[in-house]
């Protein structure tokens, strides 16, 4: 690119941070991973300075931002995996299975913090934040590249069929033929449906402040009450997950019984849900130590979904929490 001023080149680029966070949103439904997306969403900002002489204006600034950021996604996206959630690779285990070795981190689906894929625009958050659901980004992940970035720019984004097909160099017969199949394939997968969470509705409320004081305390009888019949805690990196309020109490009070007297301290949220930092007691008086991003899924006014990330030493810088919790002197 040829040389600016800096203060023109400070407009530039104040001019892409803009976008940040829905381009941040888009790569991470595209990779399901918050690093990976942080890392193609900086990716697409370079292409972008050094292309910039070349952007005349036919588009809009955004348009041009998500074709760059759908190339780069699908230059990484450039080999057969797909990353998942445990239920999505095996039949659910029993609560005393041993624990497998973990998979490495880019098997799995992995949380991403509110504040890095949500603007402060409140009606903008209402009607995205379905599609960054664990289960929709999951099944996101069961579509060939190209057309996941078409269902996602069709009928997440409300991109046009032109505008579409002007990201990805297709026809807009190219990119109908395309949805409809990708429609077809989600039709199959069904990605399990949870409650959008509303912190103004007081059960949904009561419920999260329930489960929190049923966890710390250890009550599988007050834990299981909150649960739905069919809930499934899993444990990514490792593959083992146990469905149905029994097992989850047999689970907790066996293998995952290094879980009492947890601390969970609230976040603003994780892929729309309720998330917590899950800290378990160290061995020294007053000190709890990192155990997982815990985040929760709802449905019909019950949990139907306790996911705990393991991976702390990623995930705790990523959500801003320290890497201890001390009780007060």
């Amino acid at each position: 690119m040829s040389e600016l001023s800096g203060t023109v080149t400070a407009d530039i680029m104040d001019s892409f941070e803009a976008h940040r966070r829905e381009l941040c949103a888009y790569t991470y439904r595209m990779l399901g991973s918050s690093f990976e997306a942080e890392d193609a969403v900086q990716e697409t900002f370079t292409r972008a300075w050094k292309a910039y002489d070349s952007f005349e204006g036919r588009a809009s600034l955004r348009s041009w931002l998500y074709r760059i950021a759908t190339n780069v996604c699908l230059d990484m996206l450039d080999g057969p995996q797909r990353r998942a959630r445990p239920m999505d690779l095996s039949a659910p285990s029993r609560p005393d299975s041993p624990l497998p070795a973990p998979q490495p981190d880019y098997v799995w689906v992995e949380p991403i913090p509110n504040a890095l894929a949500f603007g402060a625009d409140p009606a903008e958050y209402a009607s995205t934040k379905d599609s960054l659901r664990l289960a929709f980004v999951a099944a996101c992940q069961h579509l060939p590249a190209t057309q996941r970035a078409i269902l996602i720019m069709r009928e997440v984004l409300r991109f046009s069929a032109n505008e579409t097909a002007a990201a990805l160099t297709m026809s807009p017969a190219s990119v109908n033929s395309a949805l409809q199949r990708a429609r077809a394939t989600m039709s199959k997968v069904k990605p399990a449906e949870t409650d959008a969470y509303d912190e103004t509705d007081d059960n949904q409320r009561e419920l999260i402040d329930n489960f929190v004081s049923a966890f710390e305390s250890y009550d599988m009888d007050a834990l299981t009450a909150l649960l739905k019949a069919d809930v499934a805690l899993s444990m990514p990196p490792i593959e083992l997950w146990v469905s149905g309020p029994d097992n989850v109490a047999s689970f907790m009070l066996s293998t995952g019984s290094a879980c009492r007297d947890s601390r969970m301290i609230r976040l603003d949220g994780a892929n729309g849900h309720p998330a917590f930092g899950h800290y378990k007691p160290s061995g020294e008086d007053g000190l709890w130590v990192p155990w997982s991003i815990t985040v929760l899924e709802m449905s019909e006014g019950a949990i139907s979904g306790l996911n705990f990330f393991l991976d702390t030493e990623r995930l705790f810088p990523l959500f801003g929490l320290p890497m201890e919790l001390r009780e007060p002197a």
